[in-house]
């Protein structure tokens, strides 16, 4: 029942999201990242 569930979820989600969306996502994820990890890499060097 629930890989049925999970497959029919993927399956409507692939079917909703433009492939512009998609990168769209991708992107804010990676400044994401790197703003966060720039943030402690700053933190720590103004620690010293």
């Amino acid at each position: 029942m629930f890989e049925s569930l999970d497959d029919t979820m993927k399956h409507d989600e692939q079917q909703q999201v433009t492939p512009a969306e998609r990168w769209t996502k991708y992107l804010v994820t990676a400044v994401i990242t790197v703003a966060v990890v720039g943030g402690l890499i700053f933190s720590i060097r103004m620690l010293e």
